[in-house]
């Protein structure tokens, strides 16, 4: 068994324990403390620390994420670094609000419950917490999937509100030569097991404020924006909400029969806030469509 040394984070006045088999970053998730994140892989720089004191060795890491320079003077990634003694670390990034708010990372057996292709590229997959039978997370965060049959993962945010606990739902972008998204066109079916871990990220509601919120996302990034979305209309959130809803073209946009609802259904739609709007740019969308079909149908092409 490795062995496990004490990590001090200032200038929060936080400590915990972390294995020397294990990430720093990973022991704060498993924890329930929220640090500073991005990629997680050591090519990003948003979990870059100061070395107090301790001896830490990084392992795989970009030199764009953390250079020469900056290592000699002491800065590490979290995400890619091990401690082999006591440490003393300073955070350089963090939010106060959410350093104890945070849900411990998780590791969940799931069951394929369904398949959907919305679109022509995008598909959503909805999974069933079997062991343990609840997976708890904020809405806007994101959950590793392991792809069947291996060791490797695809990180997907979950597009399900967090009261749903029957199932969780991710919008999921096909590429050709994906190793997870191909799986789904034909690897994927209902009633296999998928691993699932998490949660992961910093997009998400912070308590107390009172300010409008602006929410834009297209595609399979509009997960994190839908679980989102659904969250504030639970909770019956008071705050204007405007959402920024895009695609390539008006035949690539759905679930705009709930959108339209979500907005309705908003305690401000009866004033100048966002979903007042929403229908109209839905209805735009749709007149391009029309506008499109009519187009082809007539020979006629548009200009790519």
């Amino acid at each position: 068994m490795a062995d496990t040394h004490r990590i001090s984070f200032e200038p929060v006045n936080i400590e915990m324990e972390v294995r020397e088999d294990e990430p720093i970053l990973d022991a704060a998730f498993r924890q329930g403390i929220h640090l500073m994140h991005g990629c997680r892989e050591g090519r990003c720089s948003a979990c870059k620390s100061f070395v107090m004191e301790g001896e830490i060795q990084m392992e795989d890491y970009s030199t764009f994420a953390c250079n020469d320079a900056e290592v000699a003077e002491g800065y590490v990634l979290l995400c890619r670094s091990h401690a082999f003694s006591d440490c003393t670390i300073e955070l350089l990034n963090f939010d106060e609000d959410e350093l104890l708010n945070s849900i411990p990372l998780q590791e969940v057996r799931t069951e394929v419950l369904d398949i959907v292709q919305h679109t022509r590229d995008i598909v959503g997959l909805k999974l069933r917490p079997v062991e343990p039978a609840v997976f708890e997370y904020k809405a806007g965060q994101y959950a590793d999937l392991t792809i069947p049959g291996t060791t490797a993962y695809r990180s997907f945010s979950m597009a399900s509100a967090p009261a749903t606990t029957d199932h969780v739902e991710f919008l999921i972008k096909k590429y050709p030569g994906g190793k997870f998204s191909a799986l789904l066109d034909k690897g994927i079916s209902v009633g296999d097991t998928i691993d699932l871990k998490g949660p992961y990220g910093n997009f998400t509601l912070k308590d107390g404020h009172v300010m409008p919120i602006v929410l834009i996302g297209g595609g399979a990034g509009m997960a994190p924006v839908l679980s989102l979305l659904r969250r504030l209309s639970e909770t019956g959130e008071q705050r204007k909400i405007r959402f920024y809803y895009g695609a390539r073209t008006a035949r690539d946009l759905f679930y705009l029969d709930e959108i339209r609802a979500l907005g309705s259904s908003s305690p401000t739609s009866n004033s100048s806030s966002a979903s007042r709007s929403l229908p109209t740019a839905l209805k735009n969308s749709e007149s391009s469509a029309s506008r499109e079909t009519s187009r082809k149908s007539s020979g006629r092409t548009s200009p790519s």
